[in-house]
């Protein structure tokens, strides 16, 4: 190994200790932190005995998220996964239909996509703000794209291209105007990835609240949690009623009897899960205060290492900076791993960006345009400790 390598890696170990608060030994990537109304909360659904998918928690929590987001409506699921893919089908996605993802995602925003008997398209991200690109987007769809009907084609495949899903990667909102001008150029549905970005605003306006439907996701390392957990935001009431519909198994609502009118899935949240995040969200502000104070420590810890640069939210976002990350100048694997290596043996959880979706042999047959910034990409990116706690407690 470089000695080089090795001393910007123990430089990036020395940067995290000196950025945190309290310096401890060792720092999970992202943790939960229950200081508020979790327990009388939680204990009251065990008391009461409402600890599954109804009781006044999951109301309560779908009308708070309603109003922390400014969406006209909130529809409390599973799971960020069952969200997104309730809110495609609902988006009309159907199988057979081909929908523009960015290659640089989790791979829950691919499935979603297989679960509709649908095929995800992959497309590249831009550096600024490592979501779809809107101009790369554009010239490709330029170039392969059919309008017919009412409808745009893949004209290399055939496919009906039914919907577009930007995702807000680590919380930092994606330039949503210039997709909104490409999906209503080319007859696209817009379906928010907000997984990662409640607490994000794009020009003021929170996350998920552009799309015709979007989904959010509430697991154990989101910047606030229900255990497992996630919600629709639509601003359309019939929407609103079709996706607890469906995610409540499709019942027709009756006193005793068990009717369903269609296909339905098990996906609503339960009532403990829920308890949990109307704590959570009570709580909101001050992760978010305190995920900006740690951007700025770590601004300045990062600052004289060489060869990378600290991630930083876009002048028209507004960022819940769910996870720090660094980016390498240009890309290198061989520094990366090693900085990887060096944080993880002395206790500080580092990671590096998802394996794109495209280089994954599930998903390896896929359409996908060029994918250079991508590709890049995913040798540079690192994410570092970014628990509130590590800003200190309140």
């Amino acid at each position: 190994m470089p000695v080089e390598s090795v001393q910007i890696a123990d430089a990036v170990v020395t940067a995290i200790r000196a950025a945190v608060e309290g310096n401890p030994q060792r720092l999970a990537l992202h943790q939960p932190e229950f200081k508020g109304n979790e327990w009388n909360y939680v204990k009251e659904c065990l008391d009461t005995g409402w600890v599954s998918s109804v009781g006044k928690y999951v109301d309560r929590f779908e009308e708070q998220l309603a109003t922390v987001t400014g969406s006209q409506y909130a529809v409390a699921v599973s799971n960020g996964t069952a969200a997104l893919h309730i809110a495609l089908l609902l988006a009309g996605v159907e199988a057979g239909d081909e929908v523009l993802i960015p290659s640089l995602t989790f791979v829950a925003t691919a499935n979603a996509v297989s679960y509709c008997g649908a095929m995800p398209h992959f497309a590249d991200i831009a550096e600024s703000t490592l979501g779809l690109d809107p101009e790369a987007l554009k010239s490709y769809l330029r170039d392969i794209a059919v309008t017919r009907d009412g409808c745009t084609y893949n004209r290399m495949s055939g496919r009906r291209m039914r919907a577009l899903v930007p995702m807000h990667t680590f919380g930092h909102p994606v330039d949503l105007e210039p997709l909104i001008e490409v999906c209503e150029r080319y007859k696209l549905v817009l379906v928010e990835d907000a997984a990662e970005s409640i607490g994000s605003k794009y020009k003021g306006r929170h996350t998920g609240t552009f799309g015709k439907l979007a989904s959010l996701s509430f697991n154990g390392n989101k910047i606030l949690t229900t255990g497992g957990g996630g919600a629709i935001l639509t601003q359309d009431e019939s929407l609103a009623k079709r996706a607890k519909h469906l995610t409540t198994t499709a019942k027709i609502p009756h006193a005793w009897q068990f009717e369903h009118d269609q296909i339905g899935f098990n996906y609503r949240m339960p009532n403990l899960n829920a308890a949990l995040g109307c704590a959570q969200l009570e709580r909101l502000p001050s992760f978010l205060h305190r995920k900006r104070l740690l951007t700025e420590n770590y601004r300045q810890a990062i600052a004289d290492v060489p060869h990378m640069k600290l991630y930083t939210e876009q002048a028209f976002a507004e960022s819940n900076y769910w996870l720090q990350t660094i980016i390498l100048n240009s890309p290198n694997l061989e520094l990366r791993n090693e900085i990887l290596r060096r944080t993880n043996e002395n206790g500080l959880m580092t990671r590096p960006v998802w394996t794109p979706m495209h280089q994954m042999k599930i998903y390896a047959n896929c359409p996908a345009m060029p994918l250079p910034v991508t590709e890049q990409m995913a040798q540079r990116i690192i994410n570092l400790p970014s628990s509130p706690i590590c800003a200190g407690d309140e």
